[in-house]
């Protein structure tokens, strides 16, 4: 009798519940195997890159100098990098007019923009002045805005490679602070980052860079960058007049 029923469900018609079952079975099976193609393949997706050395740097290090220092008890209250605001001032290549000042003006941006691992934004004129040729809403420069660890990336290759290559270095301006404790400096030409081939620049570009900081002073932005690796000179220009 066991046998008979056997016999018979086999032969029975499976019912909706059972077919979708199988199907969800098959498309999970599918699901699986794409997934382990994709994890193992030559275009497997690569592990997540590790956080910025700087952020440890400024967690255990930085914060203790800064609440030893300038005498803070809360953690919270000692001041910290906002963000990094990498201009370029392109007027002159704007104006000049022709095919070559395109060129130009889209080889600064791809420059900047290896510079700062970020594209670019370009800015344009608000007003036309006629002395200087620019008439109202002209491509005059470009601008890039770093916040979280590729602020704090692009901070470590300034400290550790690009104040370095500068010719005739002899430290920072530590007058550069403005009332607020953000700090702007600037290189005259980008080859001092080794992430530009200097084979393939045609002309030299400076740019500015600001440190925007939550400081509340000069001298706790100086004390702040200082911890960072920032050069800084005794004396400024003006005093060393």
């Amino acid at each position: 009798m066991a046998e008979e029923k056997e016999k018979k469900n086999k032969g029975a018609k499976p019912t909706e519940a059972e077919i979708a079952a199988r199907k969800a079975a098959k498309r999970a099976k599918v699901e699986e195997s794409a997934v382990e193609e994709t994890s193992s393949g030559p275009g497997a997706a690569a592990e997540p890159a590790p956080p910025a050395r700087l952020i440890a740097h400024y967690r255990e290090k930085v914060i203790p100098a800064l609440q030893e220092k300038l005498g803070m008890k809360n953690v919270m209250a000692t001041p910290r990098i906002e963000k990094i605001v990498i201009s370029m001032g392109l007027g002159k290549v704007a104006t000049s007019g022709g095919a070559d000042a395109k060129a130009k003006f889209e080889q600064a941006e791809k420059e900047l923009g290896i510079i700062a691992g970020q594209k670019p934004v370009r800015c344009k004129a608000k007003k036309s002045v006629a002395n200087f040729k620019v008439r109202e809403g002209q491509e005059t420069g470009l601008k890039v805005t770093l916040r979280g660890s590729r602020m704090y990336e692009f901070l470590d290759r300034v400290v550790t490679l690009a104040i370095p290559r500068v010719k005739d270095f002899r430290g920072l301006d530590p007058n550069g602070f403005d009332k607020s404790g953000n700090y702007n400096f600037g290189f005259t030409e980008q080859t001092v980052f080794p992430e530009v081939d200097g084979a393939s620049v045609t002309f030299q570009q400076g740019m500015n860079i600001t440190m925007v900081t939550t400081a509340k002073s000069p001298d706790h932005g100086r004390e702040l960058l200082k911890q960072f690796g920032f050069p800084f000179r005794e004396k400024s220009k003006l005093e060393e007049r």
